[in-house]
């Protein structure tokens, strides 16, 4: 992993988007690169690039993208095409708020410069009547541009802060369960709920972590085993419904989890399985610490109860990772792809800026 810093990333020079494929992983490194709307949104929808952090940063960097590609002989003309690619891209994911997120920030920089520039926002008509010539082009381009690279670098700051605020909580000796993935590949660089481990790691800690398999897409196994390994770290693979036996065996000393949006509550939704984990960490007195994001938490959601959870394809149980179709064909098949876990059950909500 050291040789791989970072998860996806913007080549200016060509305009460009570079991003690992996460589904070619571990058997294959595959670094795809993409100015396609619609590989965009297969990315983000095929789970390419997963994560919430890094779904976000993504989504910037391919609006960027796309509006250098944008053609049109007005401001007009410019802005209902940039709103269009941006609404196609937010219906990839329904329940990363990161996605969203990063959208509406790029959004409300292109209003900013329409404002500044023309007194008009990116709802006016008046833009219908301002020529798209290329000196416009240019600064379009190079407001968007800065815009972008700063979500991409202020994911790495955040996540970083994240595992400084968090190592507090890790000591030498440590045995610490993960579920799915919220290490390097969910974000640009750090991760969220790895990078205390990584810095614990970094300053000689003998810790050990235990990764949940993270059934049906295998995200536990495949990508974070896969990046902790290759960091050199002490790691164990366990399949999920493994987690009671494993914690009432006394190896197990905190949980650490990302998520993909906290509601105002406190209550939190990641990836399916940590809602169960919790509660049984919960049982075993074992505390339960949440890594994310300020951009993560969705203050407009009072409880968990209001976070669409998204409903993924049942071949996802019934054959994705079979040679072939391992139960009966007309089977109904139960996949949602995140469940809620009660702010009750977390023992703190570790951000960039502090600890709740």
């Amino acid at each position: 992993m050291s040789d791989i810093i970072d998860t996806l990333w913007l080549d200016d020079k060509t305009n460009v988007v570079y991003f690992i494929d996460q589904t070619k992983l571990p058997k294959e490194l595959v670094v795809k690169s993409t100015i396609n709307l619609d590989d965009m949104y297969r990315a983000i929808a095929n789970l390419e690039v997963r994560g919430a952090p890094a779904i976000g940063v993504f989504a910037a960097l391919s609006m960027y993208v796309l509006s250098v590609r944008i053609n049109g002989a007005t401001l007009g003309d410019f802005v209902s095409e940039y709103m269009r690619c941006s609404n196609h891209l937010e219906s990839a994911r329904p329940t990363a708020v990161n996605l969203s997120w990063a959208l509406g920030e790029m959004k409300k920089e292109l209003n900013r410069f329409t404002m500044h520039r023309f007194d008009c926002g990116i709802d006016g008509k008046l833009l219908d009547n301002i020529t798209l010539d290329d000196t416009l082009r240019g600064n379009l381009a190079y407001v968007l541009k800065k815009k972008a690279l700063t979500i991409w670098e202020n994911d790495i700051n955040v996540c970083k802060a994240i595992g400084e605020n968090g190592l507090q909580f890790i000591h030498d000796g440590d045995g610490i369960l993960t579920h799915c993935n919220a290490g390097r590949l969910a974000t640009v660089r750090y991760g969220t709920a790895t990078s205390p481990i990584y810095l614990a790691h970094e300053k000689g800690m003998q810790i050990k972590v235990f990764c949940d398999e993270t059934r049906p897409l295998l995200q536990g196994a495949r990508l974070t085993a896969y990046e902790l390994m290759e960091s050199g770290i002490d790691t164990t693979l366990q399949c999920d419904n493994m987690v009671a036996s494993l914690m009432a065996s006394g190896q197990i000393n905190a949980v650490f989890v990302g998520c993909d949006r906290v509601s105002a509550n406190g209550d939190v939704a990641n990836k399916i399985g940590t809602s169960g984990v919790a509660i049984i960490a919960k049982h075993y007195n074992i505390p339960v610490y949440v890594c994310a994001p300020t951009s993560s938490i969705d203050m407009s959601i009072a409880t968990g109860e209001d976070i669409v959870i998204e409903q993924r394809n049942g071949s996802e149980v019934t054959k994705m990772w079979y040679n072939s179709e391992m139960s009966h064909k007309n089977v109904k098949v139960y996949n949602p792809a995140f469940d809620v876990t009660s702010h009750e059950l977390i023992t703190a909500i570790i951000t960039e800026k502090g600890v709740a």
